[in-house]
């Protein structure tokens, strides 16, 4: 009988001891890493407020996803160069040499400036429908076309200059719910922005996989925060005022939508 109590408690002990173990096991390996943050806007966390004096103009945010994963996680070091209106070419010639040997988690957000988002919005919200799909359909032919290649570029930048690195590449949340009530842009060119962010998303996660890397798909967790939706929403609408966060995350969308998503997949 005691003996058979002693082999219960030693059970019990081991038990305890091994979830303790695994709770720990993630803490203590997110406190050796050394992240860098890389990419565009959505990265640096444009629309997001609190901005960095150090950022400039690259409008970096104390509430963007990487700098919540370093406050909430505390990796041994931290940084964000990522940069507003970055390219994959600005990644490559700006950002990189952020990155070393001793770099041993790394994201990125690239590809939206490549195939111009901007520019897009703009012709979708002052010229008309039959403009917006041109517009779209050229960029979504563009996306083809080059994106792969672009971005296999980056991610062959990263491997060269953190070969230690596990890399999360993180993409870009569909801007509008669709079959809703909602003014502005008519639903045809809603449906074919959102036709052509789920391409870029399916040609990056497609170029990540290839190249080794974790791919981060926020659309689903924007789903119900997005414009025309009846939810919170996570998305800056169009603003004439400051048209630079237009369509960008706003620091709800940082938060609830891309942090917990890189929070999961980074580790």
């Amino acid at each position: 009988m005691r003996r058979t109590r002693l082999v219960s408690l030693a059970l019990s002990l081991a038990t305890a001891l091994g979830v303790s173990l695994t709770m720990a096991a993630p803490a203590q390996a997110a406190a050796t890493d050394r992240y860098v943050a890389l990419g565009d806007s959505y990265a640096s966390g444009v629309g997001a407020g609190s901005y960095t004096s150090e950022s400039g103009s690259c409008q970096r945010s104390t509430k963007a996803y990487p700098a919540l994963y370093a406050a909430n996680i505390k990796p041994a070091s931290y940084r964000s160069v990522a940069c507003s209106g970055a390219t994959t070419t600005s990644v490559i010639n700006t950002q990189l040499s952020a990155l070393s040997s001793t770099t041993t988690l790394v994201s990125v957000t690239v590809g939206g400036n490549d195939v111009g988002f901007a520019s897009i919005m703009s012709t979708c919200v002052l010229q008309g429908t039959t403009q917006c799909v041109a517009a779209v359909q050229a960029a979504e032919d563009k996306a083809r076309a080059q994106l792969p290649g672009l971005l296999r570029n980056v991610y062959n930048g990263i491997k060269t200059r953190a070969p230690n690195a596990r890399v999360v590449v993180v993409g870009y949340p569909v801007f509008y719910q669709l079959g809703t009530v909602c003014v502005g842009l008519s639903a045809t060119s809603r449906a074919k922005i959102n036709e052509g962010i789920n391409l870029v998303d399916d040609i990056t996660r497609s170029a990540a996989v290839a190249a080794g890397f974790k791919f981060a798909d926020v659309r689903a967790q924007f789903v119900g925060h997005q414009l025309c939706s009846y939810g919170d929403k996570w998305l800056h609408a169009l603003n004439f005022a400051t048209l630079g966060v237009s369509y960008h995350p706003t620091a709800a969308g940082q938060s609830g939508g891309y942090y917990p998503v890189f929070r999961s997949v980074a580790g």
